[in-house]
């Protein structure tokens, strides 16, 4: 079987139809200026596919981090990495970040580990203790990015 018959399997038409839609409605909501969903800030990842070389921009919670930086989770994505992170970590000098009602902000991107993600995922669960009951569930230790303005 290959790989686009696999991912037809995992998303159903209807299902990316649905997603595509509720994207496109979370980002203008976020251009203008309403940036939070279920409690939580959104911001717009823009990224590049690792495939296709398509601009892709994807709603996302995100935590304050150290120094300015944004937190970004990589949940979702069933068994790995959801694919606005594996895009990421293709194209890490085309990333940016759009806040709410603002422009969009070259951003660098840093996986981390350790230490340094042991002490953000405290923070990211002190915030949303709904993150430690999905990342339980998904039976693997959900990435943990910084973002940090280009050159700061």
């Amino acid at each position: 079987m290959s790989t686009n018959q696999q991912a037809s399997r995992r998303h159903s038409g209807f299902s990316r139809w649905m997603q595509h839609t509720m994207n496109a409605r979370m980002n203008r909501k976020i251009r203008s200026g309403k940036g939070t969903f279920m409690g939580m800030d959104v911001l717009i990842l823009h990224t590049v596919g690792r495939v296709t070389g398509t601009p892709r921009e994807t709603p996302i919670s995100w935590f304050p981090g150290e120094d300015g930086s944004w937190l970004l989770v990589g949940s979702g994505g069933k068994d790995g990495d959801p694919d606005w992170l594996r895009n990421l970590l293709a194209n890490p000098d085309r990333a940016t970040v759009q806040l709410p009602g603002s422009e969009p902000v070259a951003v660098t991107p840093e996986v981390l580990g350790g230490a340094a993600r042991a002490a953000a995922w405290e923070h990211i669960a002190a915030a949303q203790p709904r993150y430690d009951k999905y990342q339980a569930k998904a039976g693997r230790e959900y990435s943990v990015v910084r973002l940090a303005a280009r050159g700061a």
